[in-house]
Parts: structure tokens; sequence; C-alpha cells
């Protein structure tokens, strides 16, 4: 198998904007890749927890990452949510994004019926066998059966094909246990927290970046942080992780999630319309209420409407986003060998 590289930075776990009659609006969606593309994200995760991937159908699911291979162009790495009803169908969709070029999938663990640790590992074994494309294991045990730390090195030395785990339990000392048993035998597997608040301290222990939601809302903010984080600049990867800890708690403690991410993607100029899960009179009041602080903790960050604002709209960027921009950009260029 040829190697295209560990998989490491900050990967989007985008939502998708939806038109007037609950469709996806495709132009939209394309406005708001470029935006996070722009934004320095390293890579864009659709179909995931954020992208309410249960609430698509599965051509949708598909459609959703047709649009993000054929926008970004190669520009990043697209890791795609490939879960599905079963394995059969799981497996397909892993050859049809291999068919557009994905860099990776991720897959969650079975969820609905609670499965053993062995059948969790038959579960694994037969898609890393049988798949075409890179697989990252997705561990989210409040919502799906767990992946426990044996059987994620049985995976590890059995799959080639099964090259990272993104963990969003936020439990340090796990992912510690996790690294520590794979890591020797298996340098180039990558672990990515979706936990936002433990980035930074995720990252001290081992880890090599994160899926994140709070970087579809401030993707400045997030590459930020890991670029000071990798530059050894820890006072100030700190402070950015404050600051995404307050927007981070904020949205998960206000409203059933992800509502109050799509209303934060809001506050920053896109229109994402109204989601697929009818929402009480009540819950539409407490996420209307929390729209002010969302739009005061995201301009704290000094990252309001960047660079883009409303469609057809312009906006003024100030000194400090605009060498953030370029600073991304650099960074990018550099990376890819061109400076």
């Amino acid at each position: 198998m040829a190697s295209q590289g560990k998989l490491r930075g900050i990967f989007t776990p985008n939502m998708v904007p939806l038109d007037e009659r609950g469709q996806i609006n495709e132009p939209e969606y394309r406005r708001y890749i470029d935006w996070l593309v722009a934004g320095g994200v390293h890579g864009l995760y659709p179909n995931g927890s954020t992208g309410e991937f249960l609430r698509f159908t599965a051509v949708e699911r598909r459609r959703i990452v047709e649009i993000m291979a054929d926008q970004v162009a190669g520009r990043v790495p697209i890791l795609a949510g490939a879960a599905e009803a079963n394995v059969r169908e799981t497996i397909a969709a892993c050859e049809y994004y291999h068919g557009l070029g994905v860099r990776a999938v991720a897959i969650v663990s079975p969820f609905y019926y609670k499965l053993s640790p062995d059948n969790v590992y038959a579960y694994f074994r037969e898609i890393g066998r049988n798949t075409p494309i890179d697989v990252t294991l997705y561990n989210i045990p409040m919502f799906a059966s767990p992946i426990d730390v044996p059987t994620i090195r049985r995976l590890s030395e059995e799959c080639e094909r099964i090259v990272a785990i993104k963990d969003s339990s936020g439990d340090l000392a796990q992912m510690m246990r996790m690294i520590d048993a794979v890591r020797p035998n298996r340098p180039e597997f990558s672990f990515l927290t979706g936990w936002d608040p433990c980035l930074v301290s995720m990252m001290m222990i081992g880890c090599d970046g994160g899926t994140n939601a709070i970087s579809g809302i401030v993707p400045t903010i997030t590459r930020a942080l890991y670029d000071r984080f990798t530059a050894g600049q820890w006072d100030e990867a700190r402070r950015l992780q404050y600051h995404v800890l307050r927007l981070f708690d904020a949205i998960l403690y206000s409203a059933d999630f992800p509502e109050a991410v799509r209303a934060a993607i809001e506050v920053q100029g896109f229109r994402m319309g109204h989601g697929r899960q009818p929402l009480s009179d009540v819950h539409v009041a407490k996420i209307e209420a929390l729209r002010p602080t969302l739009r005061k903790l995201i301009s704290d960050m000094g990252a309001m409407n960047w660079p883009l604002s409303g469609a057809g709209g312009t906006t003024t960027i100030d000194t400090l986003q605009l060498g953030r921009i370029i600073e991304g950009v650099v960074s990018v260029l550099q990376e890819r060998g061109m400076v």
C-alpha cells in the first residue's frame, strides 16, 4: 500500500447548509467550503456527528462528499464519514469515496445495538480487510459501542488500511493508553481528538491533531492554536484553547447538539437554514437568546466574519486578522515545499 502521508492537523467536521425546502443548499455549501479552506484548516470532515450524517439519506451523504471533493479540488485532504447501516453498505461507501479521491474515511463503531469488544473487532476487521481506502476508527462511546484499547491495538496490527483513530471521549488517560499500545508498532498511526476543550492537552501527550466542531466556526483560531502549539509557543496556544473552551461550552450546553453550531455559523454570515430535526418553541427561543453570546465570543477572538460576509457582501479585515490569513497561507505553502 502506497503511503499518502500521516493524518495530522485540524480536520473540520462541517455542517451542511439547507435551503427553504430542507434540501442541500449547494451554492452556500460551496461558499462555506471555500471559507473553511481559506481559514487554514488542514482538512475537511463531512458526514460526521456535527454534519448530522444520520439526518441525511445514503444518497445525500454521497452527494455531500461529491460536492466537497469537486469544490476542494485537492486543496486539502478529505476525511469522509462512511458509517452506514451495516458492514456491506459501509464498504460500498468506502469504495465510492475512494473513487472520488477522498484521502480516508472515518467509521463510527456500530450504534443502537450495544456490541461486545470481540464483535466490535469483527466489524472493523471485515471493513479493514475489504476497503480500498484508508480507515479512521471513530470512537464516540456516548453514542456507539466503545472501541477499547486491546481492540484498537489488534486492528492496528492486523489491518494495514486502518491508519488512525478519532476519539471523542475527551478521556486524556485513555488516549495515552491508546498511543502507548499502538504507536510502538505503528509509528505512522494517527491519533485525533474530537473533544475541542482538550486539543492542546491531547497534542501535548502525543495526538496528531483533531476533528473539532469549533474549527467550522472559527477556522483561523483553531489553525492558529495548532500552529502555536507545534511552534512551541505554549502560552499563546493555551490562551487560544481557553477561547475555544468558552465557545465550545456555550454551544454544547445551551441547546441540543448541533443546533447551536448552526447558529454560530450563521453568525459568521452563512445561510444554514432550518435543520431537519423539528425544534420546540422553547428551544428556538433558547437558540435566539444565545446568538448575542456567540457573536461576542467570536468577536472576542478577533474571528468575526473573516474574510467573507453574507452573500455578495464584503467585510473589513483588521490587521490581526490579515496577519493570521497571511500566516496561514505561508504555512500551507511551506508544507507543500513552495517557499
